[in-house]
């Protein structure tokens, strides 16, 4: 006969059961208290847990170490329950041996429930509920013990009523029973209006689907199947089930698992929202101005399913393009917004990026849908392409709604801008051949700030949202007015405070590099009057490096370049360890010593290239003095004090909260894999629970390899699941892509402008959230940062103005900027036409940058797709050599990069060899030249960044006539 389980083993198996339910029902500290038995090593452990991520985890712990059975006391699980039931914890009816106390189903929902309205209204409750007197009613009810009220009491003497307030509720919901006794509490405590509400009286939640007709007159339980019908019932942070940056989790391109996961969601505004909507609803075009997290997208795609139902109830044809200026956010819009909200209403939402326009007809994705979703260089190219030919593409009469995100980038020569100018130009043909029978296309613009555009005064601030309005061809610019209060309890203001490091420190490494810069100059006979390390001193070798490269300056050009690598390495020190400005320079060099020896893939065999003075000399300044930089780097007690403040700041915040989140905000991406580095070797952040990554770019002007757009969404969808709560990113983060909400960002020695500003800051929205600046004293970071907050404060007054403006002022200052916009734009094409050099390729010529010798002449370059500038002559091919491309990159076009060229006498390198159609073929790059004008009598020569600003056209690449010349060889 099998013997009965003893109090121990019956627990054990409960706590196994009830896992999730008894570590959320119970205060860690307090069962500590009574449980005697347990080790004191386990329970300091498990009382450092408590303190640096909170109870649950601790909660957690504890558990495991009832579950250690080799280590387990006769007794402790008994123990454990007693400790329970003595501080009156919910958990303990989870592991009563007993099973007398299991709760009934209707039981545990009333207390989800109850948790979930404290989820609700928990913004309102910290606002206003006193703390002490409330706990006291409950300790009268005897819901509360002596603890728990010398606990509140603790955290208002010491923090304040906010905090108290969260103690409270935090101790509450653990308790047994709880609700009831609660409201019964608030009533005696005077908080009569709140009793109510919570119990069901009054509620307004419509963004939960919760609506005050009703839930009137309804008690807990009633309430409790309401709210259950709009929510699922886990908890959430307050209100964020309508911002345009939370995840809807249903899948948005399978509706068979859209039928099996979860109900369509409802599409509703709160106030504030319809508040700014309300114009573009009547058909006008609008700017709307919310801050992040307020959901400007769900307000869009509102608009959109108003403004297709309207056409398709007057029978009218209606299409809407939304454009975006970054791939990720196609996907992201397509996803979380407009395909889950408009997909039930037989609407056909499609989206399109790079990679997918190069194998689907834009004008038949046009044709097929009614909502498109993609870059708006695609739409460009589209209008570019109709122009030349009207089956090849489309007109912005197409579209009856064009949505443009982040439109504070409508302006100069960007893409949204050159889309607008052709809106207007034909918004002007129209009337003049009064076609009103031709229904000009409505605008709705996007954004969370403006800007002021580097205005230093108030005049010319409204002056830059004018032009804004402008180029949008804007009725009005809509902020929230009415509903100010709402927005306020919706998007949270973080705290913010600056944490400022002494930049006096002795710096040994510092001086080192200097010492060594100075040779150089002295060498070179280089006196620059500017400091080193510094921006200035940056843009000085530059010009220097240009200069003696036209110049054909040998000397003087190789000095400037390598000064360029020592003041790199400089601002890397300033930013980030001194091991990474010593990696830097280290990787720099044995790049130079590589160049000269290199291996010619063609015949696969080593060749030496000639070794000048100049290189000699600063090659072996260099490895004569890397001991001793590398033995600096490594003494930690120079190290960079505002990493000291970085570590200081991440380490409190991320002890403080029990699920934090956090972004670093730094300048360069080699800083931004530099810093995951650094957290990565240091163990201390992984106690506090820091998982880190950083998130960086996908273009690929930088030295730091990019990201492709697969791995940024992979590491953003690991942080929104918590997988990753620490991401170090560029500005690529700062605004437009859905990254779950934090609770500390920080901006590491990045200050750039008030937009960048507002981004940033709008990504702590999480409750109790902070918004640090960590920067050098000196830097002048904390000066900029006080003119973006002045500049902010300044735009908003602006907007102020320009929407009290009387309407015809407005309207007649929107025209003088559009016609203003209008003549710059024939003045650019004009000056580009003059611009165009009139002779013959020939009468230039190509001199290597480096070495200098001729290379070609200009009659010698062929373009490929408008862009690829080769040499396919046969004589070129002596002047080069393949060797292997370090940086290689996939790339979804018809050709495909196989190495780099490199001078054969210097080893510059020139390009790459890239395979077009079959066909290798060089592919230089015009920086790696000096171009010599034959005919211009003064500074004949020149150097160009980039192909486009040499003034001269190339003709396109002949692929047959190669082909035929190559076949006669």
């Amino acid at each position: 006969m099998a013997t009965a389980p003893s109090p121990d083993e019956t627990i054990l198996y409960l706590v196994s059961c009830f896992r999730p339910k008894i570590r959320r029902g119970l205060l860690v500290a307090r069962v500590l208290d009574n449980m005697p038995t347990l080790d004191r090593d386990v329970k300091e452990h498990v009382r450092t847990v408590c303190q640096n991520k909170g109870d649950t985890a601790a909660a957690d712990v504890l558990l495991g170490a009832l579950e250690d059975a080799p280590h387990r006391p006769p007794g402790l699980c008994q123990e454990f329950y007693e400790a329970l039931l003595r501080g009156g914890f919910r958990a303990a009816a989870y592991v009563n041996p007993t099973l007398d106390e299991l709760p009934t189903p209707s039981l545990e929902e009333v207390h989800e429930a109850g948790a979930q309205l404290l989820e609700i209204f928990m913004g309102r409750l910290v606002e206003e509920l006193r703390a002490v007197q409330v706990a006291e009613k409950c300790m009268e009810k005897q819901l509360f013990e002596g603890e728990d009220l010398e606990r509140v009491r603790v955290q208002y003497a010491a923090r304040g009523n906010h905090e108290a307030v969260r103690e409270l509720l935090n101790r509450i919901e653990r308790k047994r029973e709880w609700f009831s006794p609660f409201l019964a509490a608030l009533r005696e405590a005077q908080h009569e209006e709140i009793a109510n509400e919570l119990n069901g009286q009054q509620i307004e939640c419509n963004e939960n689907g919760l609506s005050a007709d009703k839930t009137e007159g309804l008690h807990a339980p009633a309430a409790v199947e309401e709210l259950k019908k709009g929510t699922d019932m886990e908890p959430s942070s307050t209100g964020e089930e309508n911002s345009s940056e939370e995840v809807w989790e249903a899948s948005a391109v399978s509706d068979d698992e859209d039928k099996r996961s979860s109900p369509e969601p409802e599409l509703s505004l709160r106030d504030y929202q319809m508040e700014v909507a309300k114009p573009a609803l009547e058909g006008k075009n609008i700017i709307i101005c919310l801050p992040t997290g307020s959901g400007k997208t769900r307000v869009a795609v509102y608009i959109t399913k108003h403004h297709l139902d309207k056409k398709r109830e007057e029978e009218k044809p209606g299409k809407v393009i939304v454009l975006v200026n970054k791939v990720p956010l196609v996907e992201q819009h397509f996803r979380k917004e407009f395909h889950p909200y408009l997909k039930k209403h037989q609407y056909r939402v499609t989206k399109l990026s790079g990679e997918s326009q190069l194998k689907i007809s834009f004008p038949g994705v046009v044709q097929k849908n009614d909502v498109i979703i993609c870059t708006a260089q695609i739409l460009e190219n589209a209008l570019l392409n109709a122009d030349r030919d009207p089956e090849e593409g489309v007109r912005l009469s197409a579209f009856s709604l064009i949505v443009i995100d982040e439109c504070h980038h409508t302006h100069k020569e960007g893409v949204y801008n050159n889309i607008m100018r052709r809106y207007l130009k034909e918004k002007r043909q129209n009337r003049k051949q009064s076609k009103s029978w031709l229904p000009q296309t409505q605008i709705l613009g996007l954004t969370a700030s403006p800007g002021v555009g580097g205005a230093k005064n108030p005049s010319k601030a409204e002056e830059h949202i004018l032009k804004i309005c402008a180029n949008l061809d804007a009725d009005r610019i809509m902020t929230v007015k009415e509903h100010a209060q709402q927005l306020s309890n919706q998007v949270k203001e973080p705290y913010k405070k600056f944490e400022i490091a002494d930049d006096k420190r002795q710096d040994p490494f510092k001086e080192k590099l200097i010492s060594i810069m100075t040779k150089i100059q002295s060498y070179c006979k280089f006196n620059p009057r500017c400091e080193f390390g510094s921006q200035t001193y940056e843009q000085w070798v530059v010009q220097e490096e240009k200069k003696a490269a036209k110049e054909q300056n040998y000397k003087e050009r190789v000095c400037a370049e390598h000064l360029k690598k020592y003041n790199d390495a400089l601002q890397i020190n300033d930013t980030i360890r001194m091991i990474d400005a010593y990696e830097h320079l280290k990787s720099f060099y044995q790049e130079e010593k590589n160049k000269k020896m290199v291996v010619n893939e063609e015949v696969d065999e080593p060749l030496e290239l000639k070794l000048e003075e100049t290189d000699k000399f600063l090659i072996d300044l260099f490895y004569g003095k890397e001991k001793e930089l590398k033995a600096l780097a490594s003494k930690q007690q120079y190290e960079n004090e505002k990493l000291a403040k970085l570590r200081t700041t991440l380490m409190t915040e991320f002890s403080k909260t029990f699920e934090p989140r956090g972004i670093i905000f730094t300048k360069t991406r080699l800083s931004a894999r530099a810093l995951y580095q650094w957290i990565k070797e240091n163990p201390k952040f992984e106690d506090v629970g820091v998982k880190a990554h950083y998130l960086i770019g996908a273009g690929h002007n930088s030295e730091v390899k990019p990201m492709t757009q697969n791995e940024q969404k992979e590491v953003i969808e690991k942080f929104r699941h918590g997988e990753v709560n620490l991401l170090i990113a560029t500005t690529v983060a700062e605004e437009g892509l859905d990254i779950k909400e934090c609770n500390i960002v920080i901006r590491y020695g990045l200050v750039t402008n008030e937009i960048a500003m507002v981004q940033a800051r709008g990504r702590a929205r999480a409750e109790e959230s902070t918004y640090v600046l960590v920067a050098s004293d000196g830097s002048g970071a904390v000066e900029r940062e006080n003119v973006n907050i002045f500049r902010e404060k300044m735009m908003y007054k602006a907007i102020r103005r320009v929407q009290d403006m009387p309407r015809d002022e407005y309207f007649h200052k929107i025209e003088g900027f559009q016609l203003q916009s209008k003549r710059e734009v024939q003045m650019k094409a004009k000056k580009q036409q003059r611009k165009i050099y009139k002779q013959n390729p020939s009468f230039i010529k190509f001199l290597c940058k480096n070495c200098p010798k001729e290379v070609c002449s200009g009659e010698d370059i062929q373009v490929i797709e408008k862009m690829h500038h080769i040499n396919a002559k046969k004589e070129f091919q002596e002047l080069y050599i393949v060797r292997e491309n370090r940086t290689l990159q996939e790339k979804e076009v018809d050709y495909q990069i196989n190495g780099e060229i490199i001078c054969r006498d210097c080893g510059q390198v020139w390009g790459t060899m890239m395979v077009h159609r079959g066909l290798d073929l060089p592919c230089l790059n015009i920086k790696n030249f000096v171009v010599v004008f034959k005919d211009k009598k003064t500074a004949p020569n020149d150097i160009f960044k980039r192909w486009s600003e040499l003034p001269i056209k190339f003709p396109d690449f002949d692929y047959a006539e190669h082909c035929e010349s190559s076949d006669e060889d």
